[in-house]
């Protein structure tokens, strides 16, 4: 039983599904999810496009049909035909998902971990009783967790099998309609509606900016495939679902915070990383966060490699000041970054995460069902 409420789960989710399939594992794929993991095999109990939602004032609106889908959970659970619970991220459900399976006697396997190190470790307790084997996809999380009593295995990041198929720089400006010679800056305002609504007047504006700057500047917005943006709110051509193919065309990149920063690193593509919630949610994460960074790509590499501007500070021509040498395929602050960048992406592993994840998930399976 598969458990991701999100859009990255559910593709995180599809690949091991995957590699369950052409490895002949003997199990029935069920679980909640989104088109990713039903193309791959998976019956859904629930699609995730009904529970998805951020930030800690939005979530109270679900809390009805998570507590409903949880009894759902649970009665199949106690039904006896569940070898392994395998969850995958989406923390303030799987946590509780991961109590009742224990509970019931069900073995509970944990793919991309809640974020522990960044706020809440006391959750590392709860884990500790209720997982019997995690899979973390971020380099320092290994020893954490082991550390904690947590029997966890580092199997690289998953983004790594996505960019196995990554296009080389020329390939991408060909497709994108770019020359070699066009200087190109790609926007990332996010991946769900609610992002793009807070990042999209600003991002567009760091554009504008260093339009006036640089002559003949180039711009392109990626854009997730369920998002719609207004074209009079945003004057570029919008791509999607090929972060990859945007990333490799740019010379530099404007990023909201998040798994987008990591595929920068993978790119090579220099980076500026901003983020802006509501000022409650700010308030909150304010309190709780322990972190200093909030970028992934700063967080593995131990320092502020990349410029991060958080809420006030997403002021549209500071970040211009940053990304303008970015730009500029001579200077020592491009340089200087890509030379990180490409440290932290050796610090991501190897290609094949979901090939692993699915060997460790049918060996739990299996000792479940033997213990029967």
């Amino acid at each position: 039983m598969f458990v991701a409420g999100e859009s990255s789960g559910d593709a995180h989710a599809a690949g091991v599904a995957r590699e369950l399939i052409a490895a002949g594992a003997p199990y029935k794929l069920v679980g909640i999810g989104g088109d990713q993991m039903q193309s791959a095999g998976v019956e859904l109990i629930e699609h995730a496009r009904r529970l998805a939602v951020m930030g800690f004032v939005e979530v109270l609106e679900t809390i009805p049909r998570h507590w409903a889908l949880l009894q759902t959970l649970k009665r199949r659970l106690r039904g006896g035909d569940v070898a392994a619970v395998v969850l995958i991220d989406y923390p303030d459900f799987n946590m509780i998902v991961a109590s009742a399976a224990a509970e019931i006697g069900v073995p509970v396997f944990y793919y991309i971990t809640p974020q522990v190190w960044a706020w809440r470790p006391g959750r590392l307790d709860k884990l500790a009783k209720t997982v019997a084997k995690a899979a973390v996809i971020l380099p320092f999380e290994e020893k954490l967790l082991r550390d904690h009593g947590i029997d966890a295995t580092f199997v690289g990041h998953p983004l790594l099998d996505r960019a196995e198929a990554i296009p080389d720089r020329a390939s991408a400006r060909t497709a994108l309609g770019f020359t070699e010679d066009d200087r190109v800056l790609a926007l990332f305002p996010g991946s769900r509606r609610q992002e793009v609504e807070r990042h999209l007047e600003d991002f567009v504006a760091v554009a504008r900016e260093l339009a006036r700057r640089i002559d003949g500047l180039k711009v392109v917005i990626a854009v997730a495939p369920h998002v719609t943006i207004d074209a009079a709110q945003c004057p570029y051509p919008m791509v999607r679902s090929a972060s990859f193919t945007v990333l490799r065309a740019a010379d530099a990149a404007f990023c909201k915070s998040g798994t987008t920063t990591l595929e920068a690193a993978v790119a090579g593509c220099p980076l500026v990383v901003a983020y802006r919630m509501n000022a409650l949610n700010y308030a909150v994460a304010r309190w709780l966060v322990k972190v200093d960074n909030i970028g992934l790509v700063n967080l593995i590499a131990g320092r502020r490699l990349v410029p991060e501007f958080v809420q006030d500070e997403l002021q549209p021509r500071r970040v211009a000041d940053a990304l303008a040498p970015l730009l500029d395929r001579d200077s020592r602050e491009r340089r200087e970054m890509v030379e990180g960048l490409d440290a932290v992406r050796a610090a991501l592993g190897s290609p094949g995460a979901s090939r692993r994840v699915a060997s460790l998930v049918t060996d739990l399976a299996e000792r479940g069902v033997r213990g029967r």
